[in-house]
Order: C-alpha cells, then sequence, then structure tokens
C-alpha cells in the first residue's frame, strides 16, 4: 500500500470522525461498504446504513445490501422510492438522471431530519468525476457529502483498502440504474424493465457476471466482456430462444463488448461537459 493511500484514508477517517453522527446511502456496492465500513470504524454505533428499493434495481441488490449491512452490525433503515410515479424519470431524458438522484437525496435528507443525523454520505468516488454524472449537481444542491471523493479516493485504491478490511464485496463489479439500459427518450415503464432485468438475470444465469442488455425497442442489444464474447455465440441458440420469449424480435451483440454509460456515447461533448460541470 503506497503512502498517497494510507494519507488519503487517514484523511477520510479524519473527516468522519468529526462528523460525529452520519446517515450512510447504502447500495451493498464496493464503494458504499468501504465507506460504510470505516464510518463504523471511527463511529460505532453513530451509523445508520439506509437501503433504498428502487423500481430502477434489483430487488437482489437491495436485499444484497441489507444482508450486507446487517452481517457488518450496523444499524439498517430500509426505506423506498418510487420513481416511476416521476413523468421527468419516465421520460428517460439526459436530465431524468438529475431528478432521479435529486428524489433520492430529497428523501435521504427527510429521514436525516426526522431521525436526528446532520450528515447524509454517498459513496460517490473521484472516478465520478469523468463520466455524464448530474447526480453530482443533485447531491451538491441536496447538501450530501461525498466524503470518498473528499479524501481523493479512486476506485483501483478503495479495492485494496477493502480487501485489506476483509469487506466482502471488494472485487464486485459496478451495477446501475436499470434504466441506464435504454435510449434517452425511449420512456421506461414497469414492463419494459422486468424485461431487460429478466435477460440480464438469464445470462448472469448462464454464467456472463458483467452483462448488459441494452433495449432498443424490439431489439437487445447485448454486452459481455471481449473475453466472454466466444462463450455468448455459442450459448446463442438458448440465448435467442430466451429473449425473444420475453418480448424482443431479434437479439444482437455489441463488438465493442462491456462498458459502463454506453447509452451517453450518442450525446454531444459538449452537453456531456455541461452536465459533468
Amino acid at each position: 500500500m503506497n503512502n498517497t493511500m494510507v494519507e488519503k484514508n487517514s484523511q477520510l477517517g479524519q473527516i468522519l470522525s468529526d462528523m460525529g453522527r452520519v446517515m450512510v446511502a447504502f447500495s451493498g456496492g464496493v464503494d458504499s461498504s468501504f465507506l460504510l465500513k470505516r464510518a463504523q470504524q471511527e463511529l460505532g454505533d453513530n451509523v445508520l446504513a439506509v437501503v433504498v428499493a428502487s423500481e430502477l434495481f434489483r430487488q437482489e441488490e437491495f436485499d444484497g445490501a441489507v444482508k450486507l449491512a446487517e452481517k457488518m452490525g450496523v444499524q439498517v433503515l430500509k426505506t423506498e422510492m418510487k420513481e416511476l410515479n416521476n413523468p421527468a424519470i419516465v421520460a428517460n431524458t439526459p436530465d431524468s438522471w438529475y431528478h432521479s438522484k435529486k428524489m433520492l437525496y430529497m428523501h435521504l435528507n427527510d429521514l436525516a431530519e426526522e431521525l436526528g443525523y446532520p450528515y447524509v454520505l454517498d459513496g460517490m468516488i473521484m472516478d465520478d468525476m469523468d463520466d455524464f454524472r448530474p447526480g453530482l449537481k443533485a447531491r451538491t444542491e441536496e447538501g450530501a457529502r461525498s466524503v470518498l471523493q473528499e479524501a481523493g479516493l479512486y476506485k483501483h485504491e478503495i479495492r485494496e483498502l477493502s480487501k485489506q478490511l476483509d469487506v466482502p464485496v471488494w472485487n464486485k463489479p459496478a451495477s446501475c440504474s436499470l434504466a441506464s439500459r435504454f435510449p434517452y427518450g425511449t420512456e421506461i415503464n414497469r414492463q419494459k424493465i422486468s424485461q431487460v432485468n429478466d435477460a440480464e438475470l438469464f445470462l448472469i444465469k448462464l454464467g456472463f457476471d458483467m452483462v448488459r442488455v441494452r433495449y432498443h425497442e424490439n431489439v437487445a442489444r447485448i454486452e459481455v466482456t471481449e473475453d466472454k464474447v466466444v462463450d455468448l455465440l455459442k450459448q446463442r441458440e438458448q440465448i435467442q430462444m430466451k429473449l425473444v420469449s420475453l418480448g424482443f424480435d431479434y437479439v444482437s451483440v455489441d463488438l465493442k463488448g462491456y462498458r459502463t454509460g454506453s447509452m451517453n456515447e450518442v450525446l454531444p461533448k459538449k452537453q456531456l461537459e455541461t452536465e459533468v460541470g
């Protein structure tokens, strides 16, 4: 472990210690799990993990997060949001990400005020500064703190520190809102979300851990890592049959492979820079 990482981790500890009592938005991913672990180390019982059930994330993610927080011995609050009641989110424009995050932070702030927690923390990290992140704007407006960012921590550092702390999800692949599977301008609803979710769960069961099924009306565009493309093609018949049964007419493989944020590739560069700023 290099000194820079040691210093960042120490700085994070000092930031948390100075806060005294915090609420952590907990997803069960590596970033929020590391944050929760460090908050617990610094503040003991003065930490509350809030796990939000969302229509745009898998039930398995919610259940896993609750189980992990309980296993860590942290007090857990289960709550939920109904994003699909919000027309701005259903419209699925680039602004929808902002409205989704705004709803989350407002909900967390309401809980924090009700329960007496002066700080709401999220798991955003330095890497999150590099992509299309309307959530940064919503976070700043609502006054949440991204203490991993404040300490200057990057994903590779958090994975290394999490491994040393025996955080069980230290190497877990990143997950993202299921809304990210839809091109901007394609309205989302429960049926479409379920269609994509079921398709991805099927592929995960076949052994494709890092996978995205992008929705293009009657076409499913599958992204897997480069080393898994041959495996995917070997199983193409059963994959085709399953995805057609879910409502797709055509099933395609993206030759660029698995990558996060692929729906942002069609956005003008100027718009991305504006939204990130």
